[in-house]
């Protein structure tokens, strides 16, 4: 007589093991692309922490040194953007374009990616151009409100594309538009650091209102000459300063404040969160990913859009929250005569800087990077 087998003694089929996703994150030259990438990195890692992620950026950049500080592995290729000011810089581009794709080659051959990020900057463009030619999925993201012409070429190819704000569809094809904000670093982002604990990192005052220069990772010429001359004013304002000069000016910078008690002075800030704690003012360029942390910290800012960037975009970005009453803006060939004594004026105005915080309170997007992360790992899943 035979046994009727229970059909809970058969054994099913063994549970799939999850995919493990490896992607290339590319691009830098400056904290305006690394500091996202990073971003969009660690949020790919919360949502799939067995995720293997490799960054590719140019060599002798400042991704060779931030991307390993985060954890991440870099490789670098020879890349290079070109040159405006000098011509003849431009000799051996073609040269370093050429060798800077068998470079990308090698690397995907080797790492073999299930998706590639773009972010910006010189090394994006083989990286994508590269995996878009071998069928990789590509995604594209784009911080600023107006595209440049590497991702714009690219763009056509992309899986998806990220961006800031509405309106790019003059840049992207509409179907790839993914509007998810850009991406704050989280130690901004989820920040706790009081204020009085940013004043005591930069061992300055409690008792007086702090103002935060800085003109990017790479510095701003203009505002440091300009903070340079209106130092003493300043100070004599009952002002102290929390000054990032970027390496070019830092000797000069550092001349000057000998002797003088109220100002903290450096090449970079590491930690970010610290000075925006700290700070009850900020100055600085209205790159889109510094206008995307100021958002987040509620900060009364006044930019000084950098004039040349391509196609203007960082006076466009400071518009944007100038006509939303969320930011002051000081015109780059205006700063010598009007900075400092807006900067005076602004820091014995309650109200102002209160209706400044308020108003750009309300542009803060926190979860940037987790929108990014979703949708490709939706695009990745079959």
């Amino acid at each position: 007589m035979n046994e009727k087998t229970s059909d809970s003694n058969i054994p099913g089929p063994s549970p799939e093991k999850e995919k493990r996703f490896k992607i290339i994150i590319a691009g830098g030259g400056t904290g305006g692309h690394i500091f996202p990438a990073i971003a969009i990195a660690n949020a790919l890692k919360r949502e799939k922490p067995d995720t293997e992620i490799l960054f590719v950026g140019a060599k002798g950049k400042m991704e060779m040194e931030k991307v390993p500080q985060a954890g991440y592995k870099i490789k670098g290729i020879n890349i290079a953007g070109f040159n405006r000011s000098s011509l003849i810089k431009n000799a051996g581009l073609p040269f370093k374009l050429v060798k800077s794709f068998f470079q990308v080659r090698k690397i995907l051959k080797t790492f073999r990616p299930d998706a590639v990020i773009g972010v910006g900057g010189y090394s994006s463009f083989p990286v994508l151009r590269v995996a878009q030619s071998k069928g990789i999925p590509t995604f594209i993201h784009e911080s600023n409100s107006f595209a440049g012409k590497s991702n714009i070429l690219l763009g056509k190819k992309a899986t998806g594309v990220f961006v800031a704000t509405d309106g790019m569809e003059k840049f992207f094809p509409k179907e790839k538009i993914r509007i998810s904000g850009n991406p704050v670093r989280t130690s901004i982002s989820q920040s706790t650091v009081t204020k009085s604990e940013g004043i005591k990192f930069f061992s300055l005052d409690e008792r007086k209102k702090t103002v935060l220069v800085f003109g990017g990772s790479l510095g701003a010429k203009v505002i440091n000459e300009v903070v340079d001359k209106g130092l003493d004013d300043l100070l004599n304002a009952d002002l102290q300063l929390i000054w990032q000069t970027g390496k070019l000016y830092i000797d000069q910078a550092r001349d000057r404040i000998k002797g003088k008690s109220g100002v903290w002075v450096n090449d970079f800030i590491t930690q970010m969160e610290y000075a925006y704690a700290a700070a009850d003012i900020v100055v600085s360029r209205s790159g889109a990913m510094t206008v995307a942390e100021l958002c987040v910290v509620k900060k009364p800012v006044v930019f000084v859009p950098y004039p040349f960037a391509a196609e203007d975009h960082q006076t466009v970005n400071a518009m944007q929250l100038v006509n939303k009453k969320a930011a002051l803006m000081v015109k780059n060939n205006e700063a010598n005569e009007k900075l400092i004594p807006l900067i005076i004026d602004l820091s014995k105005d309650e109200n102002r800087q209160n209706e400044l915080k308020r108003n750009i309170a309300a542009l803060a997007i926190t979860d940037a990077d987790k929108k990014i992360s979703e949708e490709i790992f939706k695009n990745l899943v079959p």
